[in-house]
């Protein structure tokens, strides 16, 4: 296929890596970010092994792996019992197989300086908010301010969840969950939690909270941690109403341990307010215009692989232009390669979120008592664990993946190639 000129809308995790893999193609791209100066937002996040097989393509892997913290194990206590009610172990999976936790910049920076690196313009305060086309049927990118940048080739709408350019895909089915999370970036506990494990506690399935390991902080090297409680939106500004005090009491009265983490947080601002909502398009391509990321399939994060789908559709993009031959087909094998994943992971998610958040009754119950019992049988708990490393139905041979070198978290920091 001959080389186009792309514009892709949105710096998150899905705009850079396609960006990137693109870049290097040949395309001539151009990327569009609403903020003055693009910057990751959120805590900490897990790259699984179908996450880690994209950026070791990227030649990523060793930078972000030496940032982050390698977590061999997911486990959940319900209160007020204590007994573990959830037990994944990456192990069941052989040699080389874990997650990898990362605070968010540790993912973004490595790859905004790749980036950065090539022959990609990054227009900056652009908030893309519609297409237009030519007579030929190229878009044309328009923003806030009216400005018209194009027309390209392809778009690729990489703008998250909330993305303004749905309904130029036939629109899709969305719906909001009534429950989020507070989140914080904290000061890592040292001794007082495992080091190898995201630790989560609950109360029936209306509190949860978690910690989880995100190894260093790349601005100061700090080792850190994520925490998070769950929460409504809805009630959000009758939390802050509360006051901290009151909150931490709750936080304590579900999770004595977390007290060292607690007392390092002085300010209300220091929790940020995720909203999760359930949003799947139709169909994510149109002419000349492709969805990746959550822009085509939000869910909630309860399975972790937000950011692994985001990875995974760059790179199917990527192989899809370069073995067709003109766009349309190339946008065509690029939904058919990522259909299956795609759905399964969507279909889980809806079905898995309300066990752990949501004001049913019924449901915590059966998780404790029949879900989690259920899920201690040896094969049950293979496939548990291969359904949170996201190789149930593995991206990974489709799109031609090799797993990184297993002994790179934790590792010291290899010097920044660019």
């Amino acid at each position: 296929m001959p080389r186009l000129s792309v514009g892709i809308a949105g710096a998150g995790p899905a705009g850079l890596s396609a960006a990137l893999f693109l870049a290097r193609d040949g395309h001539r791209v151009t990327l569009f970010e609403r903020f003055d100066a693009p910057h990751p937002v959120g805590s900490g996040l897990m790259l699984q092994p179908t996450g880690l097989a994209v950026l070791a393509g990227l030649g990523l892997a060793e930078r972000i792996m030496g940032l982050g913290r390698r977590i061999e194990r997911l486990f959940g206590r319900v209160a007020p019992s204590n007994r573990i009610i959830l037990d994944v172990n990456y192990r069941r999976l052989g040699s080389g197989r874990f997650c990898l936790a990362v605070h968010r910049a540790a993912l973004f920076d490595p790859l905004f300086a790749a980036v950065q690196h090539e022959p990609v313009p990054i227009a900056t305060g652009e908030t893309v908010t519609a297409i237009d086309r030519l007579g030929d049927g190229r878009p044309v990118l328009i923003t806030s301010t009216g400005a018209r940048h194009g027309p390209f080739d392809l778009v690729v709408d990489a703008l998250g969840a909330r993305s303004p350019l749905g309904s130029c895909f036939g629109g899709g089915a969305r719906r909001d969950f009534d429950y989020g999370a507070l989140w914080a970036t904290l000061p890592w506990p040292a001794r007082k939690f495992s080091e190898d494990a995201l630790e989560q506690r609950y109360r029936k399935a209306n509190v949860m909270a978690g910690v989880l390991p995100i190894g260093r902080r790349p601005h100061d090297g700090a080792e850190a941690a994520a925490f998070f409680w769950s929460i409504k939106p809805s009630d959000y500004e009758r939390w802050r109403a509360r006051g901290l005090d009151a909150w931490k009491a709750d936080v304590r009265s579900l999770w004595p341990e977390t007290s060292p983490l607690l007392d390092s947080i002085a300010d209300a601002d220091q929790l940020t307010l995720a909203r999760y909502a359930h949003h799947t398009l139709a169909r994510p391509a149109a002419e000349r215009l492709v969805a990746i990321g959550d822009a085509a399939h939000a869910t909630s994060p309860q399975l972790g692989q937000g950011a692994n789908m985001a990875l995974l559709d760059a790179r199917a993009l990527t192989l899809a232009l370069r073995e067709a031959d003109d766009v349309a087909d190339a946008l065509a094998a690029y939904v058919r390669m990522r259909r299956w994943h795609i759905r399964l992971y969507q279909y889980l998610s809806a079905l898995f979120t309300p066990f752990y958040q949501s004001d049913s009754r019924v449901l915590p119950v059966l998780r404790d008592w029949m879900l989690a019992p259920a899920t201690r049988l040896p094969l049950a708990r293979t496939l548990v664990a291969a359904t949170i490393a996201g190789i149930v139905v593995d991206p990974r041979k489709t799109l031609r993946l090799d797993e990184p070198p297993d002994d790179l978290a934790g590792a010291p920091l290899a010097a920044d190639p660019f």
